[in-house]
């Protein structure tokens, strides 16, 4: 009798979430053996066998490259998320592994999580808190959301998603992609080089562009001077993509009135970090296309995907980033 294929979750995420996870795969694929861990450090029994393996790139933290040079057996990885960095750029994995991630679930939670950004910042909501802790009846004049000037730099499915919700704010929403195209919600567009440019007339910046080679640290010191003292920054994108010194002495020298970052070049941020105690910051800990029902919405397409895999029907996967 030949042995089941097995499938490996590794997901540092809570325990209802993992179980959702395993009952999901386990219950419709008997056929798999199936199993979970919170920490890439227990991976080490498992990987040996495992021909699948389910997770999120970052949870797989310094290992990564461990990850994939032990498992000799790897067909198929599925990606959690959108983003597959810290998965296709890790040098033992081999060129044979098929890649596929989760994508078109994230426009509402992280629509959300960019309008939260905005107006934490702008009605300066951590300081509320703070106040709170104090018992302080402390007040300030909140900025407003509305009439204010949005560019959304990297137009996909996501910034489709977030635009219409701004415009219910009644703000102004400018685009910023590698290609210009009429896109409802945006009222102009821009080709990303033109950002230095057009910068000076935003009052909040929210990165959605995905991480690849070409834009990493694709926003450092030069597109931070470009933007004008009042404004705010929201990284919702990958913390590679931000010269995170650059956005730190930014934030400093009051060049940007305030950030909101969920994303990190190195996860989970070290807790010696100095953002952490740079002013005007918001960090929030990659929770930004994360929410209540992730699995739910995650899971057909890892159903969809287990069963074409296991008959042999790589092309009719869905999301492949690589065959």
């Amino acid at each position: 009798m030949n042995a089941k294929p097995a499938l490996l979750i590794i997901l540092r995420s809570h325990e209802k979430i993992q179980t959702q996870y395993f009952n999901g795969i386990a219950q419709t694929f008997p056929e798999l053996t199936v199993n979970i861990v919170a920490n890439v450090a227990d991976a080490d029994p498992y990987l040996a066998d495992a021909e699948i393996i389910v997770t999120h790139g970052p949870h797989l933290e310094t290992k990564a490259d461990h990850v994939f040079s032990s498992a000799k057996k790897l067909k198929w990885v599925q990606a959690l998320g959108t983003g597959v960095d810290g998965i296709i750029d890790q040098p033992s994995l081999r060129p044979e592994v098929t890649i596929t991630n989760i994508r078109g679930i994230h426009g509402a939670p992280v629509s959300e999580a960019a309008i939260l950004s905005m107006l934490a910042l702008c009605r300066r909501f951590p300081d509320t808190v703070r106040y709170q802790d104090k018992q302080s009846w402390t007040r300030w004049p909140p900025q407003l959301l509305d009439g204010k000037t949005l560019g959304i730099f990297g137009v996909g499915l996501i910034a489709e998603a977030l635009a219409p919700r701004c415009k219910a704010f009644n703000m102004t929403v400018v685009g910023f992609g590698s290609t210009k195209r009429e896109v409802p919600g945006f009222d102009r567009m821009h080709l990303r080089g033109e950002f230095l440019s057009v910068a000076p007339t935003l009052d909040f910046v929210v990165l959605l562009v995905p991480y690849a080679e070409d834009t990493h640290r694709l926003i450092g010191a030069r597109e931070f001077a470009a933007m004008k003292p009042t404004s705010y920054f929201v990284n919702l994108a990958r913390g590679g993509i931000v010269d995170e010194d650059a956005l730190m002495a930014a934030l400093e020298g009051e060049q940007i009135a305030g950030a909101a970052i969920d994303v990190f070049q190195t996860e989970p941020l070290p807790s010696d970090h100095p953002l952490w105690k740079t002013k005007n910051v918001i960090i929030s800990p990659h929770l930004g296309g994360f929410c209540d029902v992730y699995a739910e919405r995650a899971l057909p397409a890892i159903e969809h995907n287990m069963a074409c895999f296991l008959r042999g029907d790589i092309d009719n996967m869905v999301n492949l980033v690589r065959r």
